[in-house]
């Protein structure tokens, strides 16, 4: 039996060349459910912290090179994505955007924001968080995507999106995805496409 109200998140993500629109990545990711459902019970109260922002709303994504190995054969070893304790992060975060488009912190909201989708009459609604790596970002990187080192610095393997907690540098994370090694290097863009379906249970098999 289902009870009517429950809700279900699930994760999508998409990262491609907007140029040449070949897709590097397309899969589902894990969701930290104690640490999204406290934001959203901050947001959905419109809680503020001390200087008076919101609390619990997505503020940034966050890229990491510490989710997977590689062996000298090319086997690639995975873990496990880190959802489970409210200080949980990437294993080795290595840079972030802010893409809450409200936020005086974030440095291009045409290219880093935030959509909501609905369709009147589906029990769904979709969060469509859309973040460009453009081609001079990070400033340190390589010049061309042929790097033999797959623990570079910006050959990402993680990523996630964390929530506003109190500053920049209190943030919880949400959600977690681990993939194969994709490097960011200054002879092309990278954009990431992080959808988020907040469902209900009640009618899960309408979707």
């Amino acid at each position: 039996m289902i009870t009517p109200g429950l809700a279900q998140i699930q994760g999508f993500i998409k990262i491609h060349d907007p140029n040449t629109g070949e897709v590097l990545v397309d899969k589902k990711n894990a969701i930290h459910y104690e640490n999204i459902s406290i934001a959203m019970a901050q947001s959905l109260s419109n809680r503020l912290d001390i200087n008076g922002s919101r609390l619990g709303i997505i503020y940034s994504m966050a890229f990491g090179n510490g989710g997977s190995s590689v062996d000298p054969t090319g086997v690639i070893t995975y873990l496990p994505p880190n959802t489970v304790g409210q200080n949980a992060g990437l294993y080795n975060e290595t840079y972030s955007k802010v893409v809450d488009d409200n936020s005086a912190a974030n440095s291009d909201p045409q290219t880093n924001y935030m959509t909501v989708i609905h369709t009147a009459g589906t029990v769904y609604t979709d969060i469509l968080v859309t973040c460009l790596l453009d081609y001079g970002e990070p400033p340190t990187q390589q010049a061309f995507d042929n790097s033999t080192n797959f623990n570079g610095e910006y050959v990402f393997d993680e990523l996630g999106l964390k929530s506003w907690n109190g500053s920049a540098t209190d943030l919880r994370l949400i959600t977690h995805v681990i993939f194969h090694p994709v490097q960011k290097s200054l002879n092309r863009q990278i954009q990431i496409d992080y959808t988020l379906r907040i469902q209900t249970l009640s009618n899960i098999n309408a979707v």
